[in-house]
């Protein structure tokens, strides 16, 4: 039996959910569907990877008039990839002609005007591209009925409350809004209770969304043995693709380049890059001619892509949210997962929060790297520091001798026996 028919969702959804092969609700799916199914607002604290998409976009998909060319809803998220990929699961999941537009900065204004022109009953944008059609009067949004603040804690950080206000002004004051935030700084609690009469507070706990099918553990290096140590991980497990992340641009850059030398199949994701080329490589990552992403945190916000069977915590993150919304890469649609965290002794002191903050100890991988093994990281390294600016060198072919994408599905986990996918 479908789980979704306990939500009271559209038959036709329902279908449409199941050719997808979704079939049964998620925790958060079943707690804030019947909610904004009646029409209430919603402000609901999730962590990435536990299906919140799906939660506020079903009941949007329901209320959509497909008879009117009017914008009938709205949802803000903080990047253009967040954007993207809320597009890519309204148009896979949804039953009706619904027009959906995606609108973000570093594309093309003309076409967008364009798309605009034909009308859009549900616009998925980034704060400062919709103000800039507000602006110009390109868009109407006195038809709102649903607003959707996806990932407002990320909004903040990244400095667009101010812009998010802007937009908000400029629905109607009786439509329905959802804020979905993974954490709940004072500043959200504030843009809540301004803009949001009697919601419903539904909360998802983090502890439990790491458990669930996503092995964890910890590989206990130093700096100057991560690299050779993460090349040892790699070759063991055999990811059939991989998230690497990173904590600056810098590094993420640094990284990539230097798993390309070792002939890796890697590519970088940060903020650095023209927005052509961050779709370029997440739509090579998508069609499976990268195997590993090395990335920012920020860039890979909220990423869903399927067929991620590792992740890897090259650079620690400093707390259980941003560790939680990173391993929530993979593992996810019922699949398994596993997430790899390299620790350096100045490290222990983020490793001990992380730990104590999803409830259990990460289990220790032995990792010994040989003194080749070291001497020829080293040796790479300088080789590529020695090189030309990256600036003139960035876009040459890759070159032959680059591994292909593992089509085996991923191999060993943490014991010696092939993990099965």
């Amino acid at each position: 039996m479908n789980g979704f028919t306990q939500l009271d969702l559209d038959r036709e959804l329902i279908i449409s959910l199941e050719k997808s092969g979704i079939t049964e609700p998620t925790p958060v799916q079943e707690q804030v569907i019947p909610v904004l199914g009646r029409g209430e607002n919603a402000v609901v604290q999730s962590q990435t990877g536990t299906g919140k998409t799906l939660a506020f976009v079903l009941p949007i998909l329901e209320k959509i008039d497909t008879s009117s060319d009017d914008v009938q809803a709205l949802i803000l998220a903080p990047t253009r990839e967040l954007a993207v990929q809320i597009s890519s699961d309204i148009d896979r999941v949804q039953p009706r002609d619904v027009k959906t537009l995606a609108v973000y900065g570093g594309q093309d204004i003309g076409k967008q005007l364009h798309r605009l022109g034909h009308g859009a009953h549900l616009i998925v944008a980034t704060p400062g591209r919709l103000l800039d059609h507000l602006r110009r009067g390109t868009v109407e949004l006195s038809g709102v009925r649903m607003l959707v603040l996806d990932e407002a804690d990320q909004m903040l950080h990244m400095g667009f409350l101010n812009e998010v206000e802007d937009v908000i002004r400029e629905t109607p004051k009786d439509r329905q809004m959802m804020l979905f935030s993974a954490t709940m700084p004072k500043e959200i609690r504030t843009l809540s209770k301004r803009y949001m009469n009697k919601a419903a507070h539904i909360k998802v706990d983090a502890r439990r969304i790491t458990v669930e099918e996503i092995e964890q553990g910890v590989v206990e290096t130093t700096d100057r043995r991560k690299q050779a140590s993460l090349r040892k991980m790699l070759d063991l497990h055999q990811p059939f693709l991989a998230i690497i992340f990173c904590r600056t641009k810098r590094r993420t850059a640094k990284l990539s380049d230097e798993l390309k030398a070792f002939g890796y199949n890697a590519d970088e994701l940060h903020g650095d890059l023209s927005q052509a080329k961050r779709e370029k490589v997440m739509k090579q990552f998508r069609d499976m001619k990268v195997q590993f992403l090395v990335a920012t945190d920020v860039a890979a916000r909220g990423l869903d892509v399927e067929g991620v069977t590792h992740v890897y915590n090259y650079d620690i993150p400093h707390d259980t949210e941003s560790y939680v919304h990173r391993i929530g890469r993979t593992g996810r649609a019922g699949k398994d997962g596993l997430a790899v965290t390299f620790a350096a002794p100045k490290d222990r002191m983020h490793l001990e929060e992380i730990e104590k903050g999803i409830g259990f100890r990460l289990k220790r991988i032995p990792c010994e790297v040989g003194p080749d093994e070291q001497l020829q990281s080293e040796q790479k390294s300088a080789a590529r520091n020695r090189e030309p600016s990256r600036s003139r060198t960035r876009n040459k072919s890759r070159g032959p001798g680059r591994k292909k994408p593992d089509n085996r599905g991923g191999g060993g986990g943490f014991s010696s026996r092939k993990k099965r996918r």
